[in-house]
């Protein structure tokens, strides 16, 4: 199971990508969870504390790791696009609650983009990602899909995008399909948060396909605790567990027809 989970900021895609991985743990799945958004905070919804949060260097920007696995340097100007990476979420994932988190960190790119050597590393430990193929992958991923190459998204089981009752986030949703179509991504869900109530849910219905959503999390004062306490949700809301839990079974009924 492949997942990439995205959205604008704020709108849940922390809580949502954290609950799925502790739910596919507790069943005993190896899971992996790849923190590819720039507000990284993916650890403090898997439970880590602040300061153990804190602690952690993202892969970008290991300077050294970089270096030695593209042979990119200040002396040198040419570096391998294909790194080895296949040992990087072994090495230096940080383990909590059953799950590997991997912190991925971000480059700063201009508006021509950057094919830098942090750039090229992230991009290929994420294409390894893909290939973990009895594991549970999932990428709490910023709302753009620069990260991702072709074949990386491609290989992606589903994308879901995670918005709430209102234009603009649906106007999110479908950029993010537009653009998961041209990387030849086959399947893009939607999941809605933060519903209040009927109307929030009926504006959803109609704005978008059945067969695109996945589910709904209704608005709940737990979640907002646990972040204001940096905790993890999954701790805090059995109301939120069942409903993400529901979400799940869609998604392992669609891993048994696969």
């Amino acid at each position: 199971m492949k997942l990439a989970i995205t959205g604008k900021g704020g709108v849940g895609k922390t809580t949502l990508s954290s609950t799925l991985a502790r739910l596919y743990a507790d069943e005993g799945r190896t899971v992996l969870a790849a923190d590819v958004d720039p507000d990284a905070n993916l650890g403090l919804a898997l439970g880590l504390s602040q300061e153990e949060v804190d602690s952690i260097i993202p892969i970008s920007k290991m300077r050294t790791l970089v270096e030695e696995r593209t042979g990119a340097s200040a002396a040198n100007q040419f570096y391998k696009l294909n790194p080895y990476v296949a040992d990087i979420p072994e090495k230096y994932a940080r383990e909590i609650n059953g799950v590997k988190l991997l912190v991925m960190g971000t480059v700063d790119v201009g508006g021509s983009g950057c094919v830098c050597p942090e750039h090229v590393m992230l991009k290929s430990i994420l294409a390894s990602l893909t290939y973990r193929k009895n594991d549970v992958v999932i990428m709490d991923m910023e709302a753009g899909l620069e990260h991702l190459g072709r074949g990386t998204a491609a290989n992606m089981d589903q994308f879901i995008v995670v918005i709430e009752p209102g234009a603009r986030s649906v106007q999110t949703y479908r950029n993010v399909k537009r653009l998961a179509s041209d990387l030849g991504v086959k399947r893009v869900r939607v999941v809605a948060n933060k519903l209040r109530g009927a109307e929030d849910e009926a504006f959803i219905r109609g704005a978008i396909p059945q067969e695109d959503l996945l589910g709904c999390i209704h608005y709940n004062p737990e979640i907002m605790d646990a972040d204001r306490q940096g905790k993890s949700p999954y701790d805090f809301s059995p109301t939120a567990i069942e409903e993400i839990r529901r979400i799940k079974e869609i998604l392992d009924r669609d891993e048994s027809h696969t």
